[in-house]
């Protein structure tokens, strides 16, 4: 069975039913092809969360899964100036769930460190869970894009 997420709302409808179930917002129905970005509101979550590098055998800079889409653990290491993360393939850092912008987040190495800059998402980019334009990211620091929980460890 096929399904539609209410703008709204993000309830999952039938593909059939043109109003939420839930709030009741008109439903729109994609073309064939076409991609949305769903609403998603970050949680707060209380764990202990420490990881090193170390533990993971990365060296440099890395950014690694804690939550998210069932893909815990997972550890992109950052390479060159500018990190693209998103939903589109075309980034290096692939996160491939509705809550996600196509083109959510960039890292940007500069002359003091790592920042993550936000590329106008629909859901925002959490650094700590605070919504961020721009940041510096230190050791250990959470990143949160969508429903995805990353921690930046530099090594």
């Amino acid at each position: 069975m096929s399904y539609v997420h209410c703008p709204e709302c993000g309830f999952q409808n039938p593909e059939a039913a043109n109003y939420c179930s839930k709030c009741g917002a008109l439903l729109i129905h994609d073309e064939p092809g076409a991609h949305t970005t769903m609403t998603f509101t970050p949680e707060e979550v209380s764990e202990d969360d420490s990881l090193s590098l170390a533990d993971l055998r990365i060296e440099g800079p890395a950014l690694v899964v804690r939550a998210g889409g069932g893909r815990a653990g997972e550890t992109f290491g950052l390479e060159g100036d500018r990190v693209g993360v998103g939903r589109g393939p075309e980034n290096e850092v692939f996160l491939d769930d509705v809550t996600v912008s196509r083109r959510h987040a960039v890292l940007v190495k500069r002359d003091d460190g790592y920042y993550v800059d936000d590329e106008e998402s629909l859901n925002g980019t959490y650094v700590n869970r605070r919504r961020v334009e721009s940041a510096k990211l230190e050791d250990g620091d959470e990143v949160q894009i969508g429903k995805y929980r990353l921690t930046f460890l530099t090594g």
